[in-house]
């Protein structure tokens, strides 16, 4: 084992130790009752909310983000079933280094989204929380979030499954304050009018969609339909694309593929250590919001933008 690869094992251990998985808040709370661990002890930035990006970060006119789901790194980027992706990492900027928080799935969701893993360590539903986030952050900000999610049955739908649907993979339902009225069903996205999404929006596929179920090609061609044009879009209108994973497929040192592609991206490959509370991060520099949770002591993403940025290099 190289000294390298050494670090990196240890220093993602200590990240998701970090994540507070601890037992989950359990599957009978009612919405609007904390569980006991939903009180995360992340730090909490105390940076106040705003609309400029932090220095170095550009603040995108809408940020778009796709989290698929169960494979690691090799399995996508080079993989001839996956052309779609590949040609998106060859445009923008993919991150070498990138790596899940922990295990299983849904604490992974609730990391990106409000730099915490609530206490969950299963895919256990529902849980209800209070915890600060980023969708909260956004509307505390007087700006816009929304979560489009493939076969949700109606927005603000509160179900756990729905045919293909998972509530485990559609963070933003756990938390109290998020209006119910921002989960919508993916039928709802402006797939002929981008200038219509908020600030920031995420996209969740369904069970087999996402490649959960469904292999690596059917992933691909789902995004290439439904996310290529909101892709080539946004590398003309000053707007972001993220794609990511929630976790490997249980392989050691749980690396996953993360893609950024847009207009103000300095395409490359890109070796810094970044995590899931790294890309909340970035989010949180760009829309000028406070840190959530372990946010404020990721690893910063590295400078991959064309205007300049904080810290990092393309190799």
């Amino acid at each position: 084992m190289s000294r390298s690869w050494f670090r990196l094992t240890v220093l993602a251990a200590a990240l998701a130790a970090a994540a507070g998985c601890g037992p989950a808040g359990g599957g009978t709370l009612s919405r609007g009752t904390a569980p006991p661990s939903a009180a995360s002890t992340a730090p909490r930035s105390t940076v106040p909310p705003g609309t400029a990006a932090a220095p170095g970060v550009p603040r995108p006119a809408h940020t778009l983000v796709v989290i698929l789901e169960n494979r690691s790194y090799g399995q996508v980027i080079g993989n001839p079933a996956a052309p779609f992706i590949n040609s998106l990492a060859r445009r923008g900027a993919l991150f070498t280094n990138s790596h899940a928080v922990t295990h299983p799935s849904e604490p992974n969701y609730l990391a990106l989204f409000s730099g915490s893993t609530q206490g969950v360590s299963d895919d256990s539903c529902p849980h209800s929380f209070r915890a600060p986030n980023l969708a909260a952050g956004l509307l505390a900000a007087h700006d816009s979030f929304a979560g489009y999610s493939e076969s949700l049955p109606r927005t603000g739908s509160e179900v756990c499954t729905a045919g293909e649907y998972a509530r485990k993979h559609v963070p933003w339902t756990d938390f109290t304050n998020v209006p119910a009225s921002v989960s919508k069903p993916f039928t709802a996205f402006p797939a002929g009018d981008f200038a219509r999404l908020p600030a920031v929006s995420f996209v969740i596929p369904n069970l087999c969609d996402d490649m959960h179920d469904c292999p690596v090609a059917t992933g691909d061609a789902w995004l290439k339909t439904h996310i290529g044009p909101y892709a080539t879009w946004a590398m003309t209108h000053d707007s972001l694309l993220i794609v990511t994973w929630d976790e490997n497929d249980g392989s050691a040192g749980n690396q996953i593929p993360t893609i950024f592609a847009g207009q103000q991206v300095k395409p490359g490959r890109y070796g810094g250590l970044i995590t899931h509370y790294s890309v909340l991060r970035m989010i949180e520099d760009a829309y000028g919001l406070p840190y959530d949770g372990h946010a404020a002591v990721a690893p910063p993403v590295p400078d991959i933008w064309k205007q300049g940025g904080a810290s990092g290099q393309a190799r």
